[in-house]
């Protein structure tokens, strides 16, 4: 699933063809939206912004409209060039947006909805989002709180993809940010200090911010999807282990000799 710094950088890319201009074509290709009209509905408004908020994108439209996409585990956003043309022959496109030699394109959904800016404001599942990692200034404050209200008991690195605690983290980076800090990621919440479960999601956030930049996650990825070779702190010594995780069964990478 793509994670708050893939989101962030998608969106950093999109802003830059569309943010203040009104585009020159507006296409929905895929069956569902045959009904919807997009193309009519948004015909000649301006993209006022393209914001991220976790993993979640919106492509907002003068007059109040939004395109809200979340690409869960089958979605990709695309930003095609002169260098790099698009045919438009892909059947897997769901949204193509187009203003001179540029196409924005939005691949295989599944969550790409046309809101109101007040249906926005009012839908749970986006008012009930934790603090974004990548936000302008990290809300530390709010993270632990919600943090402290959720189960004590689940595993720390569980605690960090639950969005509504801290919205953008997935597996690899509560993986690769339990890691940095030295905390078992099997550790309760609840035995976790304020100061250890603030240092995780600092050290997370540094490293996000450099993927969410460059588009590089790959750079940071020490113990992810690495189980059975040696921890690159402890040498030979200790290697890395992996299993699946509280409900969702996520498998979760750690070394049981320097995570503690």
């Amino acid at each position: 699933m793509p994670e708050g710094d893939t989101i962030h950088y998608a969106a950093a890319r999109i802003r830059r063809v569309l943010a203040g201009h009104v585009p020159d074509e507006l296409r929905t290709p895929h069956p569902r939206f045959g009904r919807d009209r997009w193309e009519e509905r948004l015909a000649g408004r301006a993209v006022a912004s393209v914001d991220a908020h976790g993993k979640h994108l919106f492509l907002r439209f003068e007059g109040g409209l939004a395109i809200h996409s979340h690409l869960r585990m089958t979605g990709a956003w695309r930003v095609f060039g002169p260098d790099r043309p698009w045919t438009g022959a892909s059947r897997s496109a769901w949204l193509a947006i187009r203003r001179g030699d540029r196409d924005v394109v939005q691949f295989n959904g599944p969550v790409l909805e046309l809101m109101t800016e007040s249906r926005i404001r009012f839908d749970q599942r986006l008012a009930q989002l934790g603090p974004d990692i990548l936000a302008p200034e990290l809300d530390t404050e709010r993270f632990l709180r919600r943090l402290r209200e959720d189960d004590p008991t689940r595993p720390i690195g569980d605690a960090l993809l639950r969005q509504q605690t801290i919205a953008g983290i997935g597996n690899l980076w509560k993986v690769e940010g339990c890691f940095a800090a030295g905390v078992d990621p099997w550790r309760p919440a609840g035995a976790v200090t304020d100061e250890e479960a603030v240092r995780i999601v600092e050290l997370t956030r540094a490293r996000m911010q450099r993927s969410a930049a460059d588009g590089n996650q790959n750079r940071w990825r020490r113990i992810y999807g690495r189980a059975g070779r040696p921890c690159p702190r402890c040498g030979p010594s200790s290697r890395i282990r992996s299993r699946g995780q509280w409900e969702d069964n996520r498998t979760t990478y750690w070394c049981p000799g320097c995570q503690t």
